[in-house]
């Protein structure tokens, strides 16, 4: 049975295992942090958030400073596939975001169907009606 954890990883409680849901690609053992399978890439945040302002003139440029925070990207080895993303200080080993049960997990779902995709529900459509009520945007909705 395969257990469908994130949008990127599901987990095999057969082989008690992390899987890439993109490309099947097992990432490690489900009872350790999925992240140590992943390869990483250790952004500088000036690269995702640039300063704002001028960084010869000022300390502080509403970009967050690379002394003090890091970015970490986990990927899938196999596919690619970006997993994961964290923000957090320079040295600090990966977060340990997801510690399974996973003896909890398979008796969960020892009566279930496996679910290979997540039912998203149906389509909503929002249909937008004007008022004339005068509110005077300036534009039609």
């Amino acid at each position: 049975m395969k257990v469908l954890m994130t949008e990127y990883l599901r987990i095999d409680l057969d082989k008690e295992e992390w899987q890439c849901r993109v490309c099947d690609h097992t990432i490690g053992s489900a009872r350790a942090n999925y992240k140590e399978g992943l390869l990483v890439h250790d952004r500088d945040p000036a690269d995702i958030h640039p300063s704002v302002i001028d960084k010869d003139s000022y300390e502080f440029t509403f970009s967050p400073d690379g002394k003090w925070v890091r970015i970490l990207e986990y990927y899938c080895p196999s596919c690619g596939t970006q997993v994961e993303v964290e923000y957090t200080v320079p040295g600090h080993p990966p977060l340990y975001d997801m510690e399974v049960d996973l003896d909890a997990l398979r008796a969960q779902w020892s009566t279930r169907e496996e679910v290979t995709e997540p039912d998203l529900g149906p389509e909503l459509v929002i249909e937008r009606h004007e008022h004339g009520h005068g509110h005077g945007h300036g534009h039609k909705h």
